[in-house]
């Protein structure tokens, strides 16, 4: 039977206040696990650009939810996870579960790669996750969320299949990982139960929310000029444009088996997701 660590320590959750970190911090709180917030506003502090606020955060840890550092704009983000995991395994840190993702992953961004390494040399046991595209960027990431709620959602996705994963699937994985044994050393791929294509998902929005939205799908020029109108810089667009274009190539068009690994049970679905979600998270 799979042992269950009662953490004498707390469990560090970076990124405490975003789609996963805040439901990682919520299901470890349900287990009886004891929480430290990691975040700008938390106390103590965290933040990735200022390493003076490092040392508090990792203090008398036990393990630690850690995000990528290039996610919140570290221009060498290896070197930076490189000196967080010394330091933190340096203050009895023993275990760490990444959140990566499947579709750099699979692609072999060569970034995205190194920082694994870096957090599978750390010396501590360590857990790699690697999702799809979460269902619920659809209503809390801006740059499509806004898109959702006005009405019109432009992207270069075409016709291309993804199997949407519900972030609280990701959130329970990541407690699971963090507290119990035989998980070290795994690279789990996750993913929703079924393949859909953006078009079929912003259907499934306006059916079961009752919000007037619809699908377009656009050239590259057309989904770069929507996310930019949406708030999103030119850089990130066309890097976001990129990844869309991948799905419309095929190249997310499949199933993974992490979810059912990990928790025994199938993953949550896209419409469970969508009926669960508030109605005024569509409207804005």
């Amino acid at each position: 039977m799979t042992g269950v660590h009662r953490h004498a320590r707390p469990i560090l959750v970076l990124g405490a206040t975003g789609k996963t970190g805040r439901r990682v911090a919520e299901q470890l709180d349900r287990r009886g696990h004891a929480v430290r917030i990691g975040s700008r506003r938390a106390e103590p502090a965290f933040d990735w650009s200022d390493r003076a606020t490092w040392e508090a955060a990792v203090q008398s840890v036990g393990a630690t939810y850690l995000l990528d550092p290039a996610d919140f704009g570290a221009e060498d983000g290896a070197a930076v996870l490189r000196d967080f995991c010394a330091l933190a395994v340096a203050h009895g840190t023993r275990r760490f579960v990444f959140l990566s993702s499947r579709d750099l992953g699979d692609a072999g961004d060569a970034g995205l790669l190194e920082r694994e390494r870096v957090v599978e040399e750390s010396g501590a046991e360590w857990t790699i996750l690697r999702p799809s595209w979460f269902a619920q960027n659809f209503s809390e990431e801006p740059f499509l969320a806004n898109q959702v709620r006005g009405g019109l959602v432009t992207l270069s996705t075409g016709d291309g299949l993804e199997p949407f994963i519900d972030a609280d699937d990701i959130a329970e994985v990541a407690a699971v990982a963090l507290t119990e044994d035989g998980h070290a050393g795994e690279t789990y791929n996750l993913s929703g139960p079924r393949l859909m294509t953006f078009g079929e998902a912003i259907d499934t929005i306006a059916r079961l929310s009752g919000h007037d939205v619809r699908f377009v799908a656009g050239t590259s020029e057309e989904c770069i000029a929507s996310l930019e109108a949406h708030g999103t810089s030119h850089a990130f667009a066309v890097f976001t444009d990129q990844l869309f274009r991948w799905i419309g190539e095929g190249r997310n068009a499949m199933l993974a088996d992490g979810v059912q690994r990990v928790l025994g049970r199938e993953p949550r679905d896209f419409e469970e997701y969508v009926q669960r979600t508030p109605a005024d998270a569509w409207r804005g």
